[in-house]
Formats: structure tokens, C-alpha cells, sequence
């Protein structure tokens, strides 16, 4: 997995490069075909309007042709746009061979005669266009008549090819957007895959850990019951059996850690809400574990000063919540555990609950994931912290499930603060 995900990382980079590349070269490649496109058009228009204007010509001579030969031979001998045609004229023959072709943006024109006189011009045209501007003569090869050239200035309008394509460009930037979110999804499903490959690698070695203790206490002790001088021995076999007893309570109880975590992934959780005096819970919570801090030489410090302290919620999980942050406290404690439980009504109607411990902290890192189920967050040096780092996704879980909300503030070797905030009643 190690070799095979940067690879897979790599290849999806690389396709997705290529993808913009070939994208980019298409809407170039379009551009440059809709230049050519209009270039072609312009000539073709100016070919064409040479045309209609030797024809026009000849329809205002009132003279008949037998066929194009004779028709020619009178263009080579007689044709001129001078005292034949208004300005006017030529324009509207110019404008509609340029239309005929697609061609629309706005143009201006003049005609030379052989000695490169002006003898018509636009409004617009200027004498300085005339070396810029794209020609076509009007009369006839080896006419014996003036030798007219019809100019043409014409601005190619950028905007208008965009616009064109628009919808091209429009289509090629939602599918090339739609690709890189897809890849950056995969990207992100990979590196998801491969954290909940680690955390699974994690779980295993850690259920390993805690039940295979438990069993081998339990081997130990049934070994030592069977053995000739305890099993006759009623107090060493009191000990023994109540052994047993607490390492197989022990089992249970991480089983059903690991089944409680399963039902909370279905939602099958259903919560007996009444209402109850939260004080009375947290004290209860306290009184619970006041042997076990008082053996790691710590205190409970409660200051339990909200005026309203009746929440609805579920007794047996709401205790849970208090039990687990408090544990948690008493875990990471590295010295002698002091942790501070209060209470106070907040303006928006809520209850907070306050859980703050003197000890290891926590960084940012280790404060963003330690609500994600599995998550156990590094603890250096302090090797006797146990679990399956499911208490605190448990208790997010069952907070949100009453409407309520949790957060941490942490600070590395300075201890942890973690609110609750519950609607009181």
C-alpha cells in the first residue's frame, strides 16, 4: 500500500496535467481556426464584391451579351466605378458580400485609380490605412480601361471569437473543473483509506492489548484454583474467583465499548430522555471515582454554581459523558491528577460543564482528530494510558445527540479544558 498509493497519487497528477494541457491546446487550436475562418471570409468577400460590382456595372450599361466572353471583352475596354456608382452603392455591395460570409464587424474602404489617386472613400477610411488594409483590383487582367483597386480596412474583433465560443470554452471549464474535483476527492478517499487502514492496524493491536490481559489473568488464576494447596484453601480461592470475576467484568466492559461505538455508527442508540438535576449526576460521577484519583494521590475540585441545572436527557449516557471526560483526565495525568468540574448558565440558554485536568495537553493536531472514532492521541513518554480511543467519539456523539455541544482548549504540558453546553429545561 505504501509503494502503491504515491503511485497511484503520481499517474492521477500526470492524467489530470495532460487532461489541461490538451485542453488548453484544443481552445488555442479553436481560436486559431476561427481567425482563420474570419481571414478566409474577408477574401472570399472581397472576391465576391469585385464581382457584384463588374456585374452591377454591367447591368447599368444597358448593353446585351451573348456570353461571358463578350461580356469580359467589354469589362476590359469600358469598366470604371467612376461616374458609375455612389459611394454608397459600393458600400451597400461591400457590406453585403461581407455579411454573406459571416463577416460583421464594422470596415472602411476606398478605391485608387491606376495612378493610386483615391477616387472613393468612407468616412472613416485614412490615407495612412492604405498599407495595412487588404486590396483586390477591380478591373479586369489586361484591361485597356482605368486600373481600379478596391482597399479594405477591417478589425478582427477578439470579443467576437470568445463569444463565439463561448459555450466551448464554458463546456471545456465545468468538465475540466469537474475532473480535477473528482481527482482531488479521490485523492482525498485515499488518503481517508489509508488513515482508516492505520487506525484499523491501530484498534486490532489495541483489542489484542486489553483482552488479552484480562485472559491471560484469568488462565493464571484458574491455574492456580486447581492447583492441591489453594484448592483447599477457602480464602485463597475467595481471591482467586473474585479475580476472575473483576478481569471477566473487565472483558465486558470493552466489548461493549466496541458494540456501543457499532450501534452509535447505525444510530441505534435510543435515548431515554426525563428530566434530572445535572449537579446531582456529576456529584454522583465524582463520588464514583474518588478512590481511584485519591490512589493516584489527585483531588476533584467541583464548582457547581449554575442556578439552573435541570436538563432533559438520558441518566445512563449523560453519566457516561461525565464518566468517560473524567477518566480520560485521570489518564493523561502525569503527575498527581487535580481536575476542576464546573457549571454555569451561558446566555444562550444552555448549560456548560466545564471539565479542566493539569495534565499532558494536547497540540492543535491532536486537538482537531480526538473526537474521530479510533483516534488515541500520542502521549510521549506515558506509557500506561489504555483504551481503544472510542470514549471521546462516544461522548461527542451522545452530546449531539441531546442538542448539545463539546469543545476542547488545550495547551501542550499545561492541561486540557473540555465545555459541554446542554439546553437546560
Amino acid at each position: 500500500m505504501k509503494k502503491i498509493f504515491p503511485l497511484i497519487v503520481v499517474l492521477i497528477s500526470l492524467s489530470v496535467i495532460g487532461i489541461l494541457f490538451i485542453q488548453m491546446s484544443w481552445i488555442n487550436n479553436a481560436i486559431k481556426l476561427k481567425h482563420e475562418e474570419f481571414q478566409r471570409g474577408v477574401e472570399t468577400a472581397l472576391s465576391q464584391a469585385r464581382k457584384s460590382i463588374q456585374s452591377s456595372f454591367l447591368y447599368k450599361s444597358h448593353s446585351f451579351f451573348p456570353n461571358e466572353e463578350s461580356s469580359q471583352s467589354y469589362l476590359k475596354y469600358n469598366f470604371t466605378v467612376q461616374n458609375n456608382f455612389t459611394r454608397d452603392e459600393l458600400k451597400s455591395i461591400i457590406d453585403s458580400n461581407l455579411k454573406q460570409n459571416r463577416v460583421k464587424e464594422p470596415f472602411e474602404f476606398c478605391i485608387t485609380d491606376f495612378f493610386k489617386n483615391i477616387v472613393f472613400e468612407s468616412d472613416g477610411f485614412r490615407v495612412t490605412d492604405l498599407h495595412n488594409a487588404l486590396s483586390r483590383e477591380l478591373s479586369p487582367k489586361d484591361s485597356y480601361s482605368s486600373q481600379e483597386t478596391l482597399y479594405l480596412i477591417i478589425s478582427e474583433d477578439k470579443n467576437q471569437i470568445i463569444r463565439e465560443m463561448a459555450w466551448m470554452i464554458v463546456a471545456s471549464v465545468v468538465f475540466t473543473t469537474i475532473i480535477i474535483l473528482a481527482f482531488a476527492v479521490t485523492v482525498r478517499t485515499l488518503f481517508n483509506q489509508k488513515k482508516l487502514s492505520e487506525i484499523k492496524s491501530d484498534f486490532i493491536n489495541n483489542m489484542t492489548h486489553e483482552l488479552k490481559t484480562p485472559l491471560a489473568t484469568i488462565s493464571l488464576a484458574i491455574d492456580a484454583l486447581t492447583n492441591e494447596r489453594v484448592i483447599h484453601d477457602t480464602s485463597k480461592i475467595r481471591i482467586y474467583s473474585e479475580m476472575i470475576k473483576e478481569e471477566n467484568k473487565r472483558m465486558n466492559k470493552q466489548v461493549e465499548k466496541i458494540l456501543q461505538a457499532a450501534r452509535l455508527e447505525k444510530e441505534e442508540i435510543k435515548l431515554n430522555l426525563q428530566q434530572m438535576d445535572a449537579h446531582a449526576v456529576i456529584s454522583k460521577v465524582v463520588d464514583n471515582l474518588t478512590l481511584q484519583i485519591q490512589e493516584k494521590s489527585g483531588t476533584f475540585r467541583l464548582k457547581l454554581d449554575a442556578p439552573n441545572h435541570t436538563i432533559q436527557a438520558d441518566e445512563v449516557h449523560f453519566s457516561n459523558i461525565i464518566f468517560n471526560l473524567l477518566d480520560n483526565a485521570m489518564k493523561y495525568a502525569t503527575n498527581a491528577p487535580y481536575i476542576e468540574v464546573s457549571t454555569l448558565n451561558v446566555k444562550n440558554g444552555m448549560l456548560a460543564i466545564r471539565i479542566k485536568d493539569n495534565g499532558i495537553g494536547m497540540d492543535r493536531e491532536t486537538q482537531a482528530r480526538i473526537f474521530e472514532k479510533f483516534y488515541r492521541a500520542h502521549t510521549g513518554n506515558l506509557h500506561n494510558v489504555k483504551g481503544f480511543g472510542l470514549g471521546l467519539s462516544y461522548v461527542k456523539a451522545i452530546v449531539e445527540a441531546h442538542d448539545g455541544t463539546i469543545r476542547v482548549e488545550s495547551t501542550p504540558g499545561k492541561g486540557s479544558t473540555f465545555t459541554i453546553q446542554m439546553p437546560v429545561e
